[in-house]
């Protein structure tokens, strides 16, 4: 089987350790532990690997968070793949910091990384990874808010759950997305 993960966010260093940035901070993880890196390729850094008989494919969308839908479309062509074999990582507002939850599908709920990902697709039927980072934010300051750093304590509570987030991924790419929401969520 041959899947691609999409970790949403922003390239550049001013946008490291950000919250909205969290789907770039897990596909890092993941690389890492399996001892690859990820190079400039058409409209993302790509990296591939094989893990339990699955090829997994993993991009960090370089057209930023608003236009991520075009890199998808463009890899998921590429790469020959239907819309249910990726898995798309994504900061959540709506879900606690560190609550972990996978959807086969569902609404962009405002996100606009999963708004262009649904303009692109011509669809909301594929699965994400949401990384919950919480909402303590002022009414109007969402966008400043998932554009903040991480607080210190926030920052000492992230290897932990971008390991686990790392460990759902391969779960998907394993046993697929409905096990792995009977297993984690």
């Amino acid at each position: 089987m041959k899947y691609l993960v999409i970790g949403l966010g922003n390239i550049g260093p001013e946008y490291e350790l950000r919250r909205h940035n969290i789907g770039f901070q897990v596909l890092d993880r993941l690389a890492a532990q399996q001892g690859i890196g990820f190079q400039l390729d058409r409209l993302a850094f790509f990296t591939s690997f094989r893990y339990r008989g699955s090829s997994i494919s993993l991009i960090k969308p370089t057209t930023y968070m608003n236009h991520s839908g075009k890199a998808a479309r463009y890899w998921l062509d590429k790469l020959r793949l239907p819309a249910e074999n990726s898995l798309v990582v994504v900061d959540d507002v709506a879900l606690p910091f560190g609550k972990l939850r996978m959807r086969a599908q569902g609404s962009s709920a405002g996100h606009n990384g999963l708004k262009s990902l649904e303009e692109h697709l011509g669809m909301q039927a594929y699965p994400r990874l949401r990384f919950g980072i919480g909402n303590s934010f002022a009414s109007g300051q969402q966008a400043a808010y998932v554009l903040a750093p991480f607080h210190a304590q926030e920052l000492g509570a992230l290897p932990t759950l971008i390991n686990q987030a790392c460990e759902m991924i391969l779960a998907f790419c394993t046993v697929g997305v409905s096990r792995t929401m009977e297993r984690y969520n």
